[in-house]
């Protein structure tokens, strides 16, 4: 990934890691504050429905996010979301365990 060719790529273009870095980061927050919001929310009316419907949502993304991966800017959101939704599941998780 440091300058490989691609969709949308030359040869010896140089990636811009700060501001990929700095796109992923806010993408992966505001992920994270979505889906424990709407995880709680769900757990609510109950778990198993938070469950599935995380699973089924993150199941019908992947598909598409998995075309998009190599696409120079669609790259850093994808990756923002992936963890994202990894941290939003663990802090979930962590929440349920502490209850």
């Amino acid at each position: 990934m440091s300058g490989g060719t691609g969709p949308g790529r030359t040869a010896g273009e140089p990636t811009p890691w700060a501001a990929g870095i700095a796109v992923a980061a806010f993408v992966t927050a505001l992920t994270t504050a979505a889906i424990y919001s709407f995880g709680t929310a769900l757990a609510q009316v109950h778990w198993t429905l938070a469950v599935a419907v995380n699973v089924i949502a993150v199941a019908g993304v992947t598909p598409t996010a998995w075309r998009w991966r190599e696409t120079p800017v669609t790259r850093w959101v994808l990756a923002g979301l992936g963890a994202g939704v990894l941290v939003g599941w663990l802090i979930l998780l962590l929440s349920a365990i502490a209850h």
